[in-house]
């Protein structure tokens, strides 16, 4: 088959019962390729998706979601879920793929980043069919869009599966919230039952993409005084200290549930609160996966790749910083050593008004639902 850019959307290819989708990375990055699954499932409802991930995946989507069949957790490969120079074992690595080619998959999708290690990975799947993403520098595929930065990567993962026909009107596919998670939630965090919750998940991965502690005491207060039961979340080691501090900083009283939820528990958490306020993170795209209503604190280059499709429950606050405010290197292009907050100057007044339209929104659809059918 002969290797070509994709210029569009394509028809279903027939005959197709197994697909492969590569993307093993974190929380939100799966959050991201929802969309993605949900065309696939739509467009080969009975094909059987195989999700090529990491130990997370397989637990959190046990029994999750229709869009996923399997997860197969991949050992540790360079450039694919690890550095590119990380030491491996190269006869695991071949057994796994041996494994996976006895599978002989009709679609193997390349949904992990610019396809350097990714795509000639892929190809040792031996699937009739390979699409995804190609960087320069990268292998090309049976079908591939380029890569091309700052695009959103919701978007880029749904054009890449529409070169094999696959299609959605789902922008936001939801995750469902399991009994499992509720009965952790119930086991491992007492939560009043008559006062609406927000949560706030002050961590992300990259220190840039941190709103101040501070500023979220400050928003936090003016949700405690509206009568919310605030909890802060917080997962690591290094988030424990962030959720400790936001609430520290408060002047209301709030929980701390840093280090208490697993991903599941963290789930009915964000399931169940009326509001979500984050920086840009793992928790901030699984709420919004959720169907809670969220308030995002963002980078703008951030922004761009992992905003929200969707504007009715979600709402951005965006900083266009693009120096370090240590040294004044521009980092929009490579980034300097220093790790300050790149989202410090969105200002409290702006996330609080944002999130107070969201929580007012909410508490009208609420009380709107109570009403008796014939005043509604």
């Amino acid at each position: 088959m002969t290797a070509r850019a994709g210029n569009g959307a394509r028809d279903p290819v027939p005959e197709v019962a197994s697909i492969a989708v590569l993307r093993p990375n974190q929380i939100g990055d799966f959050m991201f390729a929802l969309p993605a699954l949900a065309a696939l499932r739509e467009t080969y409802p009975a094909a059987r998706i195989v999700y090529l991930g990491r130990e997370w995946h397989k637990a959190f989507l046990d029994r999750r979601t229709p869009l996923v069949d399997e997860v197969v957790v991949l050992p540790p490969v360079p450039g694919v879920g690890a550095p590119p120079d990380v030491a491996v074992d190269a006869e695991l690595i071949e057994s796994a793929c041996a494994a996976l080619r006895e599978r002989r998959f009709d679609i193997a999708c390349q949904f992990y980043g610019g396809g350097r290690h990714s795509n000639p990975f892929i190809r040792r799947l031996g699937a009739r069919m390979t699409v995804g993403v190609r960087a320069a520098d990268a292998e090309p595929l049976d079908r591939w869009l380029p890569y091309v930065p700052w695009h959103n990567e919701r978007l880029r993962l749904l054009e890449a599966v529409g070169l094999v026909g696959a299609r959605t009107a789902e922008l936001q596919p939801l995750l469902p919230v399991l009994p499992r998670d509720r009965d952790e939630l119930a086991a491992k965090l007492q939560l009043p039952g008559d006062r609406p919750l927000v949560v706030l998940s002050p961590g992300a991965s990259d220190p840039r993409r941190r709103w101040p502690v501070e500023k979220f005491a400050v928003v936090a207060d003016v949700f405690a005084r509206e009568g919310a039961c605030v909890v802060v979340q917080g997962g690591g080691t290094d988030e424990l200290e962030l959720s400790a501090n936001v609430v520290a900083a408060m002047r209301e009283p709030a929980i701390d549930s840093g280090g208490l939820l697993s991903l599941d528990g963290l789930a009915a958490l964000l399931q169940r609160a009326r509001l979500v306020i984050a920086s840009d993170s793992g928790p901030l795209q699984l709420a919004q996966a959720l169907g809670t209503p969220t308030v995002g604190i963002f980078w703008f280059v951030n922004l761009l790749i992992s905003g929200p499709l969707t504007s009715h429950r979600n709402r951005c606050a965006a900083s266009l910083m693009r120096a370090c405010p240590v040294c004044g290197r521009d980092n929009l292009k490579s980034r300097c050593e220093h790790d300050p907050s790149f989202v410090a100057d969105v200002s409290t007044e702006e996330v609080t008004e944002l999130a107070l339209d969201l929580w007012r929104q909410e508490e009208s659809a609420s009380s709107a639902s109570e009403l008796p059918a014939i005043l509604r």
